[in-house]
Parts: C-alpha cells; sequence; structure tokens
C-alpha cells in the first residue's frame, strides 16, 4: 500500500465511524428494535435482571447478555435510540476489529487489511451495525470463538500463546451463549471439527485445555441459566426445547422459507465482490497444504456449514447467517490482496450493474404503495435511496477503472467508501418512511395526556417501539403472538378477547388506546366514546373524552 493509499483507508476509517455514530440516533424500528429496547428498559426499571420481560409479560426467547450491556448503557447515558444501538455497534467495530487482528496474526498485513476491506464493503454487515438486533452480537462473539481458536492452533509452538487463545475460545463461546442459545456451542463445536478434519488430525482434541477451559465456559455462562430457571420453572422447557429444537425443526414460529433463502441474501451481502468470493473459495481449496491456506480452507467451510445450518431450520430469516461473513471476508481477503487486478475486475462491474439496477428500482419506491400516506414517505425517502444507490454505482465505476490500472487498493477502498456513503443516505431514506415503521410519532401524541397516568390499551395490535418511547407498558387486548408463553404464566396481564374491551374501556378514569383500523370501527360501531389523535393506514390513536 502506498502513502497515499494509507491515507484514504484512514479517511475511510473516520468515515465509516462518522456514518455509524450518526446512524445511532435514528427512530426505533419495529418489530426487533423496539422489543429489544423495551425489554431493557424495564429491566433498568423493575431492577430485576433476571428474568426479561417485554411489555410487562415473561419474555424468555433469547438470554440476556445484549439485554443487560443496553441497560448498563441505559443507566450509564439515559434510554434513547443512541444507547440502544451503542451494543450492536460495538459489536460490529469489534468484529471487524478481530478480523483485522487474527488475519494479520495468520497471513499478515495485506491480508488483514484486504478482509477488513471486505467486510466494510458488505452493505448487510454494515447495514445490522446500526440496527438492534441480536445477530451482530452473536457474530462478535462466535467470530471471536473461531478466530481464537485458528490463533491457538497457529501458536501450537508457544504453549504459553496457544493457552491463552484456547482459553478465550472457550469464554467467547460462553458470551455467544448468553448471546442467542446453544448455537453459540455448534458453531464453535464445528469450529472444531473443520480444524481436524483439514488438519487430518485429532491432535486439537488433546490441545483444548479442557479443565480450565470447561471451568470459564461454565462460570460465565451457566449461572443465568441457573437462577432464571429457579424464578420461572417453566423457562428451562420453553428455552431449551420450543426455542431451539422446535424452532429448528417445525414451522412454528411461522417463519418458512425455501431451502435457497440465504443464498441470494450470501450474495448480495457480500457486494462488490461477488465473482471473486467464488475465485477465493477455489483458491483457499488450491493453498490447502500450507498453513494460511489450511486456516482459510478452515474459514470457508465454517461458513458453509453456518449456511448450511440455518438452511435447514425450519425457522429462517434474513440475518441469521450474519456470523458467516467475517471468516468468509478472511478467505475473500486473502484472494483480494493476491489475485490479479484482471481477474476482479468483472466483480466491480457486476456490481455497477446492479447498482444501476437498483437505481431504478429506487426511481420507482412511491409506484409500490397503495396508499397517499405511504406514496407520500416514499416520495420523501426515494432521492436518498436514489442517492444510495447512485454511489454504489459511482464506487463500482471507480474500483473498476482503479482495477485497470493495476491499482488493488484503490478498488477495495472505492467498494467500500461507496457502502459507508451508499449506508448514510439509506438512514436518511428511513428517516422519511420511519412514521410508518416506528412509533415514536404517535407516543409523541400520547405524551400531552400521560401525566394523569391514563389506563393505556394496545387493541388487537402491538407496536413494539411505543412502550419504550412512553417508558411505560400497555395493557394487551386481544393480542398475544409472541407473549403466549408469558400470558400462559401470567394471564392476568392481558385482556383476551376483544368483546371484554368496551367494559374495560367504559371504566371510571381517563384511558388511551392505540389499535388497529379494523378494531377502531369495530368499536366505533359499538358507540364506544373516542377522541381521535392520531391515525394512518396502520394504526388510530384515540382518548376516551
Amino acid at each position: 500500500m502506498t502513502s497515499l493509499t494509507r491515507a484514504a483507508a484512514a479517511v475511510l476509517a473516520l468515515l465509516a465511524l462518522a456514518v455509524g455514530t450518526a446512524n445511532l440516533f435514528r427512530p426505533l424500528a419495529n418489530p426487533d428494535e423496539g422489543r429489544y429496547s423495551e425489554i431493557s428498559r424495564e429491566m433498568v426499571a423493575s431492577g430485576d435482571w433476571i428474568t426479561p420481560r417485554l411489555d410487562g409479560i415473561q419474555y424468555f426467547e433469547k438470554p440476556p447478555l445484549q439485554y443487560w450491556a443496553t441497560a448498563l448503557a441505559y443507566e450509564a447515558f439515559g434510554a434513547n435510540e443512541a444507547t440502544s444501538r451503542l451494543y450492536v455497534w460495538a459489536a460490529g467495530f469489534f468484529t471487524l476489529a478481530i478480523l483485522g487482528f487474527a488475519a494479520f496474526r495468520l497471513a499478515g498485513p495485506a491480508v488483514a487489511a484486504a478482509s477488513v476491506l471486505a467486510l466494510l464493503a458488505s452493505p448487510y454487515f454494515m447495514a445490522l451495525g446500526g440496527i438492534v438486533t441480536l445477530d451482530m452480537g452473536l457474530t462478535l462473539w462466535t467470530t471471536a470463538t473461531f478466530f481464537a481458536l485458528l490463533l491457538a492452533e497457529a501458536a501450537v509452538e508457544r504453549p504459553r500463546e496457544q493457552r491463552a487463545w484456547m482459553l478465550a475460545a472457550w469464554a467467547s463461546m460462553a458470551l455467544a451463549v448468553l448471546s442467542k442459545g446453544l448455537v453459540g456451542i455448534v458453531f464453535a463445536g464445528a469450529a472444531v471439527f473443520f480444524v481436524m478434519v483439514f488438519s487430518r488430525s485429532l491432535s486439537v482434541l488433546g490441545r483444548m485445555r479442557w479443565g480450565w477451559g470447561l471451568a470459564i465456559f461454565l462460570a460465565l455462562a451457566v449461572p443465568w441459566f441457573v437462577l432464571v430457571s429457579q424464578a420461572n420453572p417453566g423457562f428451562a422447557r420453553f428455552f431449551f426445547i420450543h426455542e431451539h429444537f422446535e424452532r429448528f425443526l417445525t414451522h412454528e414460529h411461522r417463519r418458512v422459507q425455501p431451502a435457497w433463502f440465504f443464498v441470494p441474501i450470501l450474495l448480495a451481502g457480500f457486494l462488490p465482490w461477488i465473482p471473486a468470493l467464488f475465485a477465493a473459495s477455489w483458491q483457499a481449496w488450491k493453498a490447502r497444504a500450507d498453513a494460511a491456506g489450511r486456516f482459510a480452507l478452515v474459514a470457508l467451510a465454517w461458513s458453509a456449514f453456518i449456511l448450511l445450518f440455518f438452511s435447514a431450520s425450519g425457522s429462517k430469516l434474513p440475518t441469521y447467517i450474519l456470523p458467516l461473513f467475517p471468516a468468509l471476508a478472511f478467505v475473500l481477503g486473502r484472494h483480494l490482496a493476491t489475485a490479479p487486478c484482471r481477474g476482479l475486475a468483472p466483480s466491480a462491474w457486476l456490481f455497477a450493474a446492479l447498482s444501476l439496477g437498483l437505481l431504478c428500482a429506487a426511481a420507482l419506491l412511491p409506484d409500490l404503495t397503495h396508499d397517499a400516506w405511504n406514496r407520500v414517505l416514499y416520495g420523501e425517502a426515494r432521492p436518498w435511496a436514489m442517492a444510495a444507490a447512485g454511489l454504489l454505482a459511482a464506487g463500482a465505476v471507480g474500483a473498476a477503472l482503479a482495477l485497470r490500472r493495476e491499482d488493488r487498493w484503490g478498488a477495495m477502498i472505492a467498494g467500500a467508501a461507496a457502502t459507508v456513503l451508499a449506508l448514510a443516505c439509506f438512514g436518511m431514506a428511513y428517516q422519511a418512511l420511519s412514521p410508518r415503521q416506528s412509533g415514536r410519532d404517535v407516543a409523541a401524541a400520547m405524551r400531552p395526556w400521560l401525566a394523569s397516568q391514563p389506563r393505556l390499551y394496545s387493541v388487537d395490535y402491538y407496536d413494539q417501539t411505543i412502550p419504550f418511547y412512553l417508558g411505560r407498558t400497555l395493557t394487551l387486548v386481544s393480542y398475544v403472538d409472541e407473549f403466549e408463553t408469558g400470558l400462559a404464566a401470567e394471564p392476568g396481564r392481558s385482556i383476551p378477547r376483544l368483546a371484554d374491551f368496551p367494559a374495560e374501556w367504559l371504566r371510571p378514569g381517563e384511558a388511551l388506546a392505540i389499535m388497529q383500523p379494523r378494531a377502531f370501527a369495530q368499536m366505533k360501531a359499538l358507540g364506544l366514546p373516542m377522541q381521535v389523535l392520531h391515525d394512518d393506514p396502520r394504526r388510530v390513536l384515540v382518548r376516551k373524552p
């Protein structure tokens, strides 16, 4: 890398930090951002850091590591959009740092730089670094587990260093389990398996430091499971059976997708280097005889395992495969750092063509809506979406021209910079769409009426973000969905039938309710007194006059 290239990389790093920081302040979106932020808020409000609750109801779908981290951020800095996203943002940042450090130790500085630039150029990875889901936290700790294992294997001739890395792998596996459950153990076991396969030896099992490793894992991972099981007798069956085996083996969660569902997500996620990804995989296979090549092959096989694991699941969401991206970026980075520039050019031109297609799609945004309210919102978002697509196209052309000059580093920086700048524009497009994605405006309409502590209802509808913005829970009416287990344990926390709502609404005292337009029409037909404070095609906010 030339001094000019290093300066450009430094500017890119600062730009990525600035864009990531700015994106922390967007309105929270439904459902995940509201859900996980509210669970952490209720931990702080209740002082109960053992039993997670959502809208005041027991919620056991996931372990608490991210809830705890976000709750600590609330304690330190207050509860707002930025602190809600702080842990996710930090997880993305440290995942990049771990990738760069591990690639440097395993394959040298050029591969380290190329691997980080490849992941920075991934719009999928970078976007999820600013969205409150549990997947970036899981990605951080599975990445730490995986690369700590590889670093331990690279240090077999240095016992003290090998021991330190192996114990770090055990600790990271425990934190992966506290992030999203038993999948943290499954992925760690798969990594060990592939090390054995490609080294053609079982010797790694003798270097696992089982005594101290198990002690560290159990000390970190087990206490919360014991405490929450003692406080909530139904937890163990729900969490380990329902949330793991039934979720994986059945369609009960209604997230049914075809087996190939994750393939286009993977390919689009690795823009602008899609064709290079296939060449990188072949390069890893050919170089399997040397240590660095073998580690890349382990990374490739481990990534493929994660893809196949979630493809076989009966429950699929787009974010599930995020943990494979850092390991695959290592494989891709080895190729980008060494392949002839001419061989990389097709990736850049394909990126340009896809970006132009995205630009055309962005231009049609308002035409995809069915009502005037959404048409206005999409019309406001369109310029930003088009600017984002245009930046991606410009970055692709810049990368192609750099490759023509045999400037591989300029091409990688151009691709990564295009992604970072495009994400800033997509963030502004989301701001325009936030009234339909977030309950912040509805909560603002409710806030002037909260001083008298009215009863709050959510009727045949639940907006995950509104309790967070209000700092209060709502009583659910005729709504179960993800609350089924919690409401079975505490049925008094909801009104199960819509038919029972009129009597509840007419009780003495002030009341506010959010409901679907359909439910509003039903209540209006019954003659219930309701003053409309806000309405849009998704929800109606009413007050009892």
